[in-house]
């Protein structure tokens, strides 16, 4: 029996006052999540990369609130511990304020979920705020921010040049305020996002943004190869290839059933012999096509 004890925000913040590092993980499904739970993930987040890596899209933007829901209602089945973080996906979360608040409020009461993860800066500092005075965790989320795939123009680093340093620091700043409990920082340079790290008061998360941020989280489809189109990235690190694993399974059931050794006798079911001698004569009936 798991006899830890359930993360919370406070806990979290107190993990980075205390330098322990903070571990998260994406899961989009019941097992994937009860997986990460048993290993002790701190923060499972249903992350809108569902779209590319479950949902088969070329990017986060077609993922609607109603999949959100779906698969996080599917993750928090499974969680006892861990804490569950959302997605708020494109285009639920720019509007006014009622609808930003209806829309997270789906994600609380719907999909279970302990907070909701926003994309984007300083310009969303009002939601962020109202959503955190309506009682809604948020989760924050600076640099390349995927949702603006389109207009960033690629999957490119932030925090190249002082003017991006900058801001990301002012936007960081911003959030806090705002009352984000920590801040996403993806695809940001090792010095940056450090610097970012050592003037906040709540956690950052780091994908690709070096070791000084106060947690990591990765892909569960990247961190263990579990597809058929992962592509390497830099700053993911392999810790499995269950794709390979599948694959290899697929492949010999595939030969198994073709070579009619599976099912064999251990996989078989048979009828009281005297049974069968009444209705058969003793004898095996064999399948016309094979006659």
């Amino acid at each position: 029996m798991d006899m830890r004890k359930p993360i919370t925000t406070a806990k979290l913040r107190k993990m980075k006052e205390d330098g322990i590092p903070i571990s998260v993980m994406t899961a989009y499904d019941y097992p994937t999540a009860m997986l990460a739970e048993e290993a002790g993930i701190d923060v499972i987040l249903v992350g809108d990369s569902l779209g590319n890596v479950v949902l088969g899209y070329d990017s986060t933007v077609p993922v609607t609130l109603d999949d959100m829901v779906y698969h996080s209602r599917a993750v928090t089945r499974a969680v006892r511990t861990s804490f569950v973080v959302t997605d708020l996906p494109f285009n639920t979360y720019h509007g006014s304020i009622d609808a930003s608040l209806r829309n997270a409020g789906r994600i609380m009461q719907e999909g279970l979920a302990k907070a909701v993860k926003m994309e984007g800066g300083a310009e969303i500092a009002p939601t962020v705020e109202a959503l955190v005075q309506a009682g809604i965790p948020v989760m924050a989320h600076l640099g390349l921010t995927p949702q603006s795939i389109h207009q960033i123009g690629g999957y490119k680093i932030q925090g190249k040049t002082a003017a991006q340093a900058q801001k990301l620091l002012d936007d960081a700043k911003a959030l806090e305020q705002a009352g984000a409990f920590s801040i996403v920082l993806e695809l940001v340079t090792d010095q940056v996002a450090a610097h970012v790290t050592s003037k906040l008061s709540i956690p950052t998360i780091g994908i690709g943004a070096g070791k000084d941020c106060d947690g990591q989280v990765l892909v569960f489809h990247d961190a263990l190869g579990y597809g058929s189109d992962i592509h390497p990235k830099r700053f993911v690190k392999s810790y499995g290839n269950v794709g390979e694993m599948i694959r290899s399974g697929l492949r010999q059931y595939v030969d198994d059933v073709k070579q009619r050794s599976f099912p064999g006798p251990e996989q078989s079911f048979r009828m009281d012999e005297e049974v069968a001698e009444s209705l058969y004569g003793g004898g095996i009936p064999v399948a016309a096509h094979r006659e």
